[in-house]
């Protein structure tokens, strides 16, 4: 069993929100290392940002989180994960292709769930509703 976990997980792990508290407990029952994907590092450092801009996080939290991400990566509780793009691309296009007009998948989630394919996972963990219709759809098991 893979596991992929997608952004928002990974935001509630390293900065405090509602799902922190659930991101904790499901971090706890799955201490394996996560990849991190070239993906992961500009989507949570976009929503690292986006939580000063909104005042959601203090740049003080904000540079403290990220530090505990690089530090994670160190550690190996964060794996890198080989660069995808091209892999990943062919796989997100076709996903939008045989899903979106159902079930209006938005860009970023096609890319999340593709990734996933693309490393192999058969779990996925995610506190996106849309995304996780996706990714079952995809034939991955959603957690939590």
């Amino acid at each position: 069993m893979k596991i992929y976990v997608d952004t928002s997980v990974l935001f509630s792990l390293y900065a405090p929100d509602s799902n922190s508290p659930k991101a904790d407990a499901w971090r706890q029952a799955n201490p394996l290392p996560i990849d991190f994907t070239t993906f992961h590092r500009i989507e949570l450092r976009n929503a690292l940002s986006l939580a000063v801009f909104q005042q959601r996080l203090t740049s003080s939290e904000s540079l403290a989180a990220w530090q505990e991400v690089q530090q994670d990566l160190v550690t190996g509780l964060l794996v890198r994960a080989p660069d995808l793009w091209g892999k990943l691309l062919r796989e997100a296009e076709s996903l939008a292709e045989h899903h979106t007009p159902t079930i209006g998948s938005r860009s970023l989630d096609v890319l999340h769930v593709a990734t996933a394919l693309v490393l192999g996972a058969t779990e996925f963990c995610t506190f996106d509703t849309r995304q996780a219709k996706l990714a079952r759809l995809a034939g991955l098991h959603v957690q939590p």
